[in-house]
């Protein structure tokens, strides 16, 4: 009734106003008398006057900006995911992205569509939004630089820096004497001092962030060189973008004495910064330290400081990217503070706004311009002076400050490393009018090439010093007699596992090793946090590794391809057994989805794929997701994958036995019974304790031993009472997929599962 009534009131109100709204319009045509109205007079049939309507809205300048940047993004991440998982950084990919939209490739082939997707229009707006990436980028820069890092470590540091600014500047100097010869290679009316001073800051720039993330992907971000490198591409950065800054008075007065006037302002506004707005953010951050949140007004305060910094560099005449830079550098010395601006600015800035810098000097980066055999003979010549003066200048520095060759070596390959940075430098070069489309062009290559190279640089060192890369902590180097590595990705799943890992080894804690490991993608990784970071990743493990009365050894490394990683580290630690949990599965609603304790829709997008492949995946109808299915593929180590449904415990323990194969499962339950007390219960699915030797030989060792901790059961005998008072299920991996596949009624009702490949 009441719903009745409702319906009536709506139906009443709705039809009321609707009435009204007609009259006043009916009314509102009287008005029109002795205007000259123009009514639309087109022959065109309506659907034809749609689709004109559709192809004007389609231009409209804010439509085609949407419609870049959807392009922009999707290319870039594409080319980004192929590159990282060849090994090389993925910000690699994203140059060649933007190189590849540009008329080096999309516009040599598809000129006509290159042309509607970027009309030269509307590159203006993709200009000013890259622009904003960039200053948004800068900040995020300035604030991942540790500036504690520099006075802790600056002499040795110092030193090599400054050899790898000096080196390449004078070289770079030296080679634009050649180049400026030729008239063709630079705009009219540029001086030889502007071009020379680009040209040798281009040689000197390190590329700080790639370098950071590469450093933490190889391990070696706890060493002694991991340490050096990163001072040194500190020192560097901050004495580049200085360098930079005067350059660019320089270019803008037009001389060196006019110069001095911007130096001067500019100086005004470092002092300025340092002196006046750092302490001020610094007693701000101060107050919110120890608050949860932190409040809009607050974060409106440090953003209005980095525009407005950017602001002033840009009217001062030094560029907003440094003024965006030092306002990262001066922000308040707290992580947490760091960490959030970081998160707010990262993923807008990396993701979304910085492909468009890419793609937008891709539009520049004509390699059609260099279209003759000397004009690729130039280009080696500037890689070639590049690599000599930053490679090996680098390198002699740090060998002449006392590193040995191998570790001067691998300071030279990662101070070579120009990337994103490289490409910044180049558009203020080229928008300034100081470099020519072809030098731009040469010179862009030139920073794919040394940024490309430091990968295979590092690995050719390695195997010529007969060095491995994975840092193996002397602990596991020692000959324990049983190791285990278990790798977490989240607390809970880690003290799972190590809860499991004790289970195995506690009964002989002087003949085992327990390693927690956690990899994290380096790209979600800042040098400036990165032992705050890994302080709380490991502080949960660490207390429940206490609470269990259990020795850990700790790896933590960052890294652009875990699988990979666990199964490298897993092999030179040389571990017996490597424990990891199990993600999300795909199969999200068939009775594996039970198992696991989700439900959703019962779809398979690794058959459907497969389908349209024409071929099955890596193991028909897969109970894995992708990553634990890598993980795998490249582990040759014994393999241990939890299925964690909160274990607890491991003192009741049901172990199947469904083929010969399985027999290896027998020692761990052994393990179990000697050190844990565990309670076992072994499944014989067809008579194997009775009718297979090997197995019927192992069981009677068992059971000489521990004759009172394991009982055999039948199919038959199991049932949902027994298995709820089980606290972990073990199978073998060819048993679990044969059981998923075959939908095995009772899987509902299991809990924790470790499916073990030998």
């Amino acid at each position: 009734m009441r719903n009745l009534k409702n319906t009536l009131f709506y139906l009443i109100v709705t039809g009321g106003f609707t009435a009204l709204m007609y009259w006043i319009i009916e009314q509102g045509k009287l008005l029109e008398v002795g205007r000259k109205i123009i009514s639309p007079t087109s022959s065109d049939s309506q659907w034809i006057q749609f689709l004109s309507s559709l192809f004007h809205n389609l231009q409209h300048p804010l439509a085609l900006l949407l419609v870049q940047i959807i392009s922009i993004v999707i290319v870039a991440r594409i080319f980004g995911w192929i590159f990282r998982k060849i090994g090389q950084p993925s910000v690699i990919g994203e140059i060649i992205a933007g190189i590849v939209l540009g008329p080096s490739l999309f516009g040599l082939y598809f000129p006509d569509l290159k042309e509607a997707l970027f009309p030269v229009a509307s590159l203006g707006n993709l200009q000013v939004l890259s622009q904003v990436g960039l200053i948004l980028f800068m900040f995020v820069i300035g604030m991942e630089l540790d500036l504690k890092v520099l006075k802790n470590k600056a002499n040795d540091a110092v030193v090599i820096s400054h050899a790898s600014i000096v080196i390449p500047f004078a070289l770079g100097i030296g080679l634009s004497y050649f180049i400026y010869q030729n008239p063709e290679f630079t705009p009219e009316g540029v001086e030889f001092l502007s071009f020379a001073l680009f040209m040798g800051i281009a040689m000197s720039i390190t590329a700080f962030p790639v370098l950071a993330r590469i450093v933490q992907e190889r391990g070696i971000h706890k060493t002694r060189l991991g340490t050096i490198v990163i001072t040194c591409a500190a020192a560097d950065d901050i004495t580049a973008w200085c360098l930079l800054a005067a350059v660019i008075a320089i270019v803008k007065a037009g001389s060196f004495v006019s110069s001095l006037y911007i130096i001067g302002l500019a100086i005004l506004y470092v002092l300025m910064m340092l002196f006046v707005v750092k302490p001020f953010l610094k007693r701000v951050g101060d107050l919110y330290a120890k608050k949860d949140n932190i409040k809009k007004s607050v974060v409106a305060i440090f953003f209005l400081t980095l525009m407005v910094s950017a602001y002033l560099t840009e009217v001062i005449g030094i560029h907003a990217l440094f003024g965006a830079f030092m306002a990262g550098a001066i922000m308040p010395d707290i992580t947490k503070f760091r960490n959030v601006f970081i998160e707010k600015v990262e993923d807008v800035s990396v993701i979304l706004l910085l492909p468009l810098f890419f793609v937008f000097t891709g539009l520049r980066t004509e390699i059609g311009l260099i279209n003759e055999p000397y004009l690729w003979k130039i280009t080696a010549y500037i890689v070639l002076v590049a690599v000599v003066g930053k490679f090996f200048g680098s390198a002699l520095a740090a060998r002449f400050v006392g590193q040995n060759w191998r570790e001067s070596w691998t300071i030279g390959a990662l101070m070579n490393t120009r990337g994103l940075m490289e490409l910044v430098v180049l558009n203020i070069g080229y928008e300034l009018g100081v470099l020519s489309p072809k030098v731009f062009t040469m010179m862009v290559i030139m920073a794919l090439v040394t940024t490309f190279m430091t990968g295979p640089a590092l690995d050719i060192i390695n195997f010529i010093f007969k060095t491995k890369d994975v840092i193996i902590p002397s602990e596991v180097k020692k000959n324990s007699k049983f190791k285990i590595l278990i790798s977490f990705g989240n607390n809970e799943k880690g003290k799972s596992l190590l809860r499991l890992a004790n289970s195995l080894v506690k009964g002989q804690p002087e003949a085992a090793n327990v390693t927690a490991m956690h990899l994290t993608m380096s790209d979600e990784m800042h040098a400036f946090n990165i032992e705050e970071y890994e302080k709380e990743t490991f502080e949960p493990i660490v207390k429940e590794s206490k609470k269990l009365n259990q020795e850990i050894t700790t790896i933590f490394k960052a890294t652009g391809d875990i699988e990979t990683d666990i199964a490298d580290v897993a092999f030179e630690g040389q571990y017996d057994l490597v424990l990891v949990g199990l993600g999300k599965s795909i199969f999200e609603g068939t009775i594996l989805g039970k198992v696991l304790g989700f439900t959703s829709r019962i779809i398979n997008p690794d058959r459907l794929l497969d389908k349209f492949k024409g071929k099955e995946g890596l193991f028909e109808n897969s109970p894995f997701d992708d990553r634990t299915r890598l993980i795998i593929s490249k582990t040759k180590t014994p393999l241990g994958i939890l299925i964690d449904k909160d274990l607890q415990q491991v003192n009741k323990v049901f172990l199947g036995i469904y083929s010969v194969g399985d027999v290896f499962l027998i020692d761990y339950a052994q393990r179990l019974m000697q050190n844990n007390q565990a309670q076992v219960t072994i499944l014989d699915n067809n008579d194997h304790t009775k009718n297979n030797f090997l197995i019927q030989n192992s069981l009677e060792a068992l059971e000489q031993k521990h004759g009172d901790k394991f009982d055999v059961f039948q199919p038959n005998q199991i049932n949902k009472p027994f298995l709820l008072e089980q606290d972990l299920v073990i199978f073998s991996l060819e048993t679990w997929k044969k059981l998923v596949d075959d939908e095995v009624s009772w899987l509902q009702d299991i809990p924790s599962v470790l499916i073990v490949k030998p």
